[in-house]
């Protein structure tokens, strides 16, 4: 069983930062692409960004992504998600996920951490 483990929430004023990790417990060479969502209260779950592990292509949402940045490290089945210029909308869950199978998605997600920007 593959186990997401997110890391790195928690509470930041306005204009601050904050950065986000999620380590998968899977052989190295398994996961073609991990992603970040979120989800606010009352909100439908939001694409964040995504990163594919054999090159290193990201995309991203577009209010996040000139602020906020995802990179991976290969050898430790790590994404991470640096956020800049963090802004109280940007207050949400943030839910890691990993896949697996060439023909894209997801098939594994973190239990989530909490992002609170306060104002």
């Amino acid at each position: 069983q593959v186990q997401l483990v997110e890391s790195g929430g928690g509470l930041v004023q306005t204009g601050g930062s904050l950065r986000l990790s999620c380590a998968a417990s899977v052989r190295t060479g398994t996961i073609r692409r991990m992603g970040w969502f979120r989800q606010a209260p009352g909100k439908e779950r939001e694409f964040v960004a995504v990163v594919t592990f054999e090159d290193g292509n990201a995309w991203y949402g577009d209010s996040m992504k000139d602020r906020f940045t995802i990179s991976r490290d290969n050898a430790y089945n790590t994404v991470y998600l640096q956020m800049n210029v963090l802004k109280p909308e940007d207050t949400a869950v943030y839910y890691c996920a990993a896949g697996v199978r060439a023909r894209g998605g997801y098939d594994y997600w973190g239990q989530g951490t909490q992002v609170t920007v306060s104002s």
